[in-house]
């Protein structure tokens, strides 16, 4: 079909958009006086555009071929630039209740550009019909503009009644035609009536029009306004209103209370309040209607409602689907999910999505001696003493071998002295010694001794001259223990000097730090991130698909993985009851996680005062934990007032929501809500805010010494164990407390503990014949067998790890191919920390299985084999975890 613009020129453009919509517009003849020789029901159409509507505004128009000719060209005529015409022309055989493509987007184009008239004319009233159906099914016809249609009483059956609750705005033209007689001459009169639907008065088993006027002889018998807005006054009349509580849109408060709160509505027992009864109220007032409150059947369990298999809907949406209810009240949320069934206010608020989650019970007071500082802070500290400790040391062997040097040099001269005067030296009988007393004979070995040590290792030198005490001298002066001794060598003090001050600010700051850590009360452990909450392990949940639709459809990583484990619940006392026992997080907005919070809150602190008479409250443990709201909002989620789909009163009522919210009375409104609440909540005991000071906060200090005794005790247990040696001296047995040790006779083995072996290796008189496991190839097959089994195989020795350290650190000379010992023991050991790591997994994992077959209670004998699974897997990590260094 062609698109014709015409205009006084005369000059005519034909396009291609659609064979069924026409678009026609004419752009030079201003409004003028109708002519009287057009047809009596075109000059009604023509008087009624004049009279209602307004320029630079789409008019669509909807006809078949019986009545195309009255917009054949009289109508364009009669028009100028102010207007647009949509034109389609329906087929005789089409079904517009499911019309062709090229129909669906005729009518979408028409909604898009908002057209003000809609001008049906289908001599056909069931196609009519089975249009509007379409058009309000699936919104493509704006059943808030104006509409002209011819009368049909198909139009009216009772199965289409719930059309004319939502196309309010319709004036349908009926004909009548009268007969004028004169004599023999009989002439018809056609005039017209113009009636409309009962809106607001409700429609009852029968349609029952309204008169508005009457057209005859080019004109109206009152001229009453034909789209008068029928909104504005409702006439007191009642409607529906599906409620739910949910905090802080609705809550229920019993009717002796009703007097406390400003509006309250409702019947029963329980009356109803909140912000939207607060914002219905306003608004009932203003359009002059009533409310009728009602609950779903069963408002615990089907909350806002879900898709049925059968493709209805339970609960407040069901509701509204069904066209049971005008208005929905329970803190609907603005989503495409919602909006697809039903229409929605404008929104007048905006509200926080997020969790209720448990504080933790995990004490971390053993972490004290390290939270005055974070770890980039300690990994600062730790990598300045290993730095200064590597220059102390390298600065001495450095001064220590211009010692040597000095020495060497002074030995040659003394040397060269005692060459050129010998003659003058005087030789003593030895029968002289032996008179001196024994003063000077301690005085003379004295000297002799410290001339010995100077020329072995220069004075003040000794205290970095080996890499471990230059390390353990350096964390020393960090603690601000004291040198015993002063180093030689001017640069040696000079840093010495330098890390006494960089040590001295330092402490000074954990010090600082520390005192206020000890002084506070400690801080609770939250969840407040995303990312803490998926690390948390908890089971996620919330109400119905939407949410987890919400969290599947985001783009950010986190809160797929959420939605991934999103599990639906609609019964909060469970939700909360889980989050008490540590297992759950709640998803909700956060006055109602508030509200849920101090009634358990309120709930605990019963249960304690009622212990005095030993009463039990089902369903409590002094254990649970506390509830914690979740600081990091999901979403901020616009929340408005349910309306009924294509309902008419949704722009009026928008209009007071606009006024109300802009006015500041939903703030005050919900500050209402939520002070009884407030107020009920039990605040912080003193225990926690009075800065006290208990053995708890040292018990850092006390896992730091136990640590340090655990390490020891182990490498005390691993010196004891007996390894041979070659002595290179003579000596008796050594009477000891766990048994005589020796004699020992030189170049011939003897067994010892390994601590004395190493002493006596220390002291250059023995020589360290290695264990017989300390062999390359059998540490290879050691390590074979290790990677191929899946448990820890038994070592040649409980403590290999501590002997190899001790023997490799102090012998290394006396084991032959040393260095590929230490590396196959490292690989070993590597190999045992990653099959702990895997038993880890596996225990978590097995524990996840067991509370899962818990919750859905499957039968005794699946149920027993899947826990015994689980207790072999536990015990086997047990086992695997039971080694020693």
């Amino acid at each position: 079909m062609e698109i014709n613009i015409k205009g006084i020129t005369n000059t005519t453009m034909e396009t291609q958009l659609s064979p069924r919509l026409t678009l026609i517009s004419s752009i030079d003849i201003m409004w003028k006086l109708l002519d009287n020789d057009e047809d009596d029901f075109t000059e009604l159409i023509l008087e009624i555009l004049l009279n209602t509507l307004q320029p630079y505004k789409c008019v669509a128009i909807i006809t078949d071929d019986v009545y195309y000719d009255v917009f054949k060209d009289v109508l364009f005529d009669k028009f100028g630039i102010y207007l647009t015409f949509f034109m389609i022309r329906v087929e005789e055989s089409e079904d517009l209740l499911s019309p062709c493509r090229t129909t669906q987007d005729s009518l979408m184009m028409i909604k898009k550009h908002a057209c003000q008239m809609y001008i049906v004319l289908i001599a056909n009233g069931l196609q009519v019909s089975r249009l509007l159906r379409f058009g309000d099914r699936y919104r493509v016809l704006d059943t808030r503009s104006k509409f002209i249609m011819l009368h049909d009483n198909r139009l009216f059956h009772k199965s289409l009644h719930y059309l004319w609750k939502r196309i309010v705005n319709v004036v349908f033209i009926k004909e009548y035609i009268g007969i004028k007689r004169i004599g023999d001459i009989t002439t018809k009169i056609p005039w017209f009536e113009l009636v409309t639907v009962p809106f607001p008065s409700p429609i009852q088993n029968v349609f029952v029009a309204r008169r508005l006027d009457f057209w005859r002889k080019s004109k109206f018998r009152t001229g009453v306004n034909l789209f008068q807005d029928k909104t504005y006054d409702l006439r007191n009349q009642s409607l529906r209103v599906v409620i739910m509580k949910h905090t802080p849109a609705t809550t229920e408060i019993p009717a002796s209370e009703d007097h406390t709160v400003r509006a309250v509505m409702g019947n029963g027992p329980m009356r109803f309040a909140g912000v939207e009864v607060e914002i219905l109220a306003a608004v009932s007032k203003g359009m002059n209607f009533k409310c009728q409150l009602y609950e779903t059947k069963s408002p615990s369990a089907d909350f806002w409602g879900r898709k049925q298999s059968g493709g209805t809907y339970s609960g407040l949406i069901g509701e509204m689907i069904d066209n049971d209810a005008a208005v929905a009240l329970g803190d609907l949320y603005y989503t495409s999910y919602v909006l697809e069934l039903m229409d929605l206010s404008v929104p007048y608020n905006t509200e926080c999505l997020t969790f209720l989650t448990p504080e933790s019970l995990t004490d971390n007071s053993w972490k004290t001696l390290v939270l005055p500082f974070k770890l980039v802070m300690w990994l600062m500290v730790i990598l300045c003493l290993v730095l200064c400790g590597i220059i102390f040391h390298y600065l001495a062997l450095f001064h220590y071998k211009i010692q040597r040097t000095k020495q060497n040099i002074n030995d040659n001269a003394t040397e060269m002295k005692l060459n050129l005067k010998k003659k003058r030296i005087i030789t003593l009988p030895i029968a002289s010694i032996d008179q001196l007393n024994p003063n000077m004979k301690y005085i003379l070995l004295k000297q002799q001794i410290d001339e010995n040590k100077e020329k072995i290792e220069p004075n003040g030198l000794y205290l970095f001259a080996d890499f471990f005490n230059s390390i353990l001298y350096t964390y020393s002066m960090l603690l601000m223990v004291s040198l015993p001794k002063l180093p030689l060598g001017w640069s040696l003090r000079m840093l010495t000097g330098w890390y006494w001050l960089y040590c001295t600010l330092v402490v000074v700051s954990y010090r600082a730090s520390m005192t206020a850590i000890l002084a506070n009360p400690a801080p609770r452990v939250t969840i407040n991130t995303l990312q803490e909450l998926v690390d948390s392990k908890l089971f996620l949940g919330g109400w119905g698909e939407v949410n987890k639709e919400l969290f599947m459809t985001s783009l950010d990583p986190l809160a797929q993985i959420i939605g991934s484990k999103f599990e639906f619940i609609n019964d909060s006392k469970e939700a909360v009851e889980r989050i008490a026992q540590g297992k759950f997080a709640f998803y909700e907005n956060v006055y109602f996680l508030k509200e849920a919070s101090v009634v358990r809150q309120l709930q605990v602190q019963s249960l304690d005062l009622l212990k005095q008479s030993e009463i039990q409250l089902k369903g409590f443990d002094k254990g649970d934990r506390k509830l914690h709201i979740m600081k990091d909002c999901i979403i901020s989620m616009p929340v408005s007032i349910g309306l009924q789909k294509n309902s008419p009163i949704k722009p009026r009522v928008d209009k007071y929501i606009r006024r109300v919210l802009e006015a500041g009375l939903i703030k005050k409104w919900l500050d209402d809500v939520m002070q009884p609440t407030l107020n009920a909540e039990i605040p912080n005991s003193l225990e926690t805010v009075k800065a006290l000071m208990n053995m708890q906060k040292f018990i850092g200090a006390i896992v730091a010494l136990f640590i340090g005794y655990f390490v020891k005790e182990v490498e005390f247990l691993a010196e004891k164990t007996r390894i041979s040696i070659i002595p290179t001296f003579n000596s008796n047995a050594i009477h000891l407390i766990s048994g005589d040790i020796g004699p020992f006779r030189a170049s011939l083995p003897v067994n010892v503990p390994l601590w004395i072996a190493i002493n006596l290796k220390q002291q250059q008189k023995c020589k360290i014949l290695p264990p017989d496991w300390m062999d390359v190839e059998k540490l290879e097959e050691l390590k074979e067998e290790e990677k191929v089994s899946r448990t820890f195989i038994k070592m040649p020795s409980e403590h290999y790890m501590v002997e190899a350290k001790l023997l490799l650190g102090h012998a290394s000379d006396d084991i032959p191919r040393a260095d590929e010992i230490r590396t196959i023991i490292k690989d070993i050991w590597d190999i045992r920390m990653s099959k702990i790591r895997s038993s880890v997994d596996v225990l978590v994992k097995g524990a996840d299985q067991l509370y899962r077959m818990r919750k859905t209670k499957k039968p005794g004998g699946t149920q027993s084999q899947n826990t015994s699974t689980f207790l072999s897997i536990n015990a086997g990590t047990r086992s695997s975890t039971s080694f020693r260094s």
